[in-house]
């Protein structure tokens, strides 16, 4: 950042919510927004979805094969979903608004709200444990629930502070977390390198029955760490300014997506060395057990440090956005602030007794792909909305739900679009129909395909088909479009554009 007090400014709690942020503090860049997203995802989390492609039986090429294509198909799906927060000065989920209307926009809050929660709870639980691992074999600190529960209260409590003082403190802890965390991936090379074999086969080779049902559930998996990032970018690019040039915060998210491959591909490496040298983990799903088991005892120490750092970024990153959305939500009732520290504490409380009252971590890696499965057809709309509006928006009009006020372009009926929204439920259901988790969730569908989850596919395919041909069918009103657009001359009719607060 160029900001000449942001030192002070990193000291300082941030007190702006939604609202659009002003120009003159719009001094983040794409540099910027490369850090917070590659910070993030540079974690355990991510490593352990790495380490999930073993658990499919795929061999370590077929696996890396899976990942990249993944990555990269995410990726190209996220990218987009960064240029709302440069036009408009804020969250995500208050531009949806421009496309569900700004009632609507509330299904992209909630969306953003439930995954976070699911995600900053993986989080919490696998950094946890590899910490308190760690200490147990480096300094023979008992494994107990009182153990856990203090590293599990202490680090989220920790995240917690980092994301009340906002923005700029939050940035200023992921440009130290992205490069600590990618040296000590790096480190990894060294202390697993002697034990890894390239050539480890795995369950089900190609041509062998499954082999495709696991090949594409293992990409999907690696597809969905991109997609869970698409309510969130707003939170951080709107304090990038509006002119910088697209192709620049498009490529931002790109590389910071791929550079990801990192902890992907480690925990992929290491999950092939486990399933061989200590295959009783991988049969109970304990990859972060197992990693400590067959690592050099020089090592503990590194995994302790990649769980602190990793857990640290995603935590913030996942918890900020949730305080902003659910302000957005509630504006007169929660601050940023408020909003934060109440789903801090609903996270915390989420965590110890997923923990220690239900085994509940399986659930909720099920319920983050239902999440998954519901935002990304919200994100296709978003983004045919952006590329149909040729990128014009009004931001103040935006604003509506957020000041207590009616009207504006974007009250459609009622504050809602049914265009956005008749193209996201039918979808969405159909979506979570073909979701195929076995042993967790299959949908009614699930089946169709072999055994082969292709709910995201179906997903993406309907809801592009069904949006675009809404939007022909019922064009939008005229005022959404720009005032040199020819569809603007399309209708007259716009209610006015701000009424007085409902009291």
């Amino acid at each position: 950042m160029n900001n000449k007090n942001n030192h002070k400014n990193v000291r300082q709690i941030e007190t702006h919510g939604v609202e659009q942020i002003p120009d003159n503090e719009r001094s983040a860049g794409p540099g910027d927004l490369f850090r917070l997203i590659f910070g993030g995802a540079n974690t355990f989390a991510t490593a352990v979805l790495g380490s999930f492609l073993v658990l499919f039986g795929l061999s370590f090429e077929a696996g890396l094969w899976a990942i990249v294509l993944g990555v990269v198909i995410g990726s190209l799906i996220l990218a987009p979903m960064g240029l709302f927060g440069p036009i408009n000065g804020t969250s995500n989920a208050v531009s949806s608004g421009a496309h569900f209307g700004v009632h609507g926009r509330i299904v992209g809050s909630f969306l953003s709200l439930l995954t976070a929660i699911a995600f900053f709870s993986l989080s919490v639980w696998s950094s946890g444990d590899a910490l308190i691992g760690g200490a147990k074999r480096m300094i023979g600190l008992p494994e107990t629930d009182l153990s856990l529960g203090l590293a599990y209260g202490v680090f989220a409590i920790l995240v917690l502070t980092v994301c009340i003082y906002g923005f700029r403190f939050m940035l200023w802890v992921n440009r130290i977390a992205v490069w600590a965390a990618s040296l000590l991936f790096l480190l990894g090379i060294f202390a697993f390198a002697p034990a890894f074999d390239s050539h480890f086969a795995g369950s089900v080779a190609l041509g062998q029955t499954g082999f495709w049902a696991a090949f594409i559930g293992a990409a999907l998996v690696a597809m969905s760490n991109p997609i869970s990032f698409g309510a969130f970018l707003g939170d951080w690019s709107r304090y990038i300014p509006r002119h910088t040039p697209k192709r620049r915060i498009l490529l931002a998210v790109i590389a910071a997506q791929l550079a990801t491959l990192i902890p992907f591909v480690f925990g992929l490496a290491t999950a092939t060395i486990v399933a061989s040298n200590a295959p009783d983990y991988i049969a109970a799903n304990n990859y972060v057990g197992g990693l400590l088991a067959v690592a050099p005892s020089w090592f503990f120490l590194p995994v302790c440090l990649i769980a602190l750092i990793g857990g640290m970024s995603t935590g913030t990153t996942s918890l900020y956005g949730t305080g902003l959305d659910l302000s957005s939500v509630f504006p007169r009732l929660l601050s940023r602030v408020k909003a934060t520290l109440l789903i801090g504490v609903m996270s915390i409380a989420f965590i110890f007794i997923g923990r220690f009252a239900a085994n509940l971590v399986q659930s909720v890696s099920t319920f983050a792909v239902l999440i998954i499965t519901c935002t990304t057809p919200w994100m296709v709309i978003m983004i045919i909305g952006l590329i149909t509006r040729r990128g014009f928006y009004c931001p103040d009009d935006l604003q509506v739900f957020t000041r207590g006020e009616r009207g504006g372009r974007y009250w459609f009926k009622h504050g809602w679009n049914w265009r956005g929204l008749g193209a996201w439920i039918p979808s969405a259901l159909v979506g979570l129909c073909f979701v195929n988790l076995p042993g967790q969730f299959v949908g009614p569908l699930g089946n169709l395909a072999q055994g082969i989850d292709i709910s995201l596919p179906v997903t993406l395919g309907l809801t592009s088909l069904m949006y675009l041909a809404l939007l022909s069918l019922f064009p939008e009103p005229g005022a959404v479009f720009a005032p040199d657009d020819p569809r603007r001359e399309r209708t007259a009719a716009l209610k006015p554009a701000v009424m007085p607060r409902i009291a």
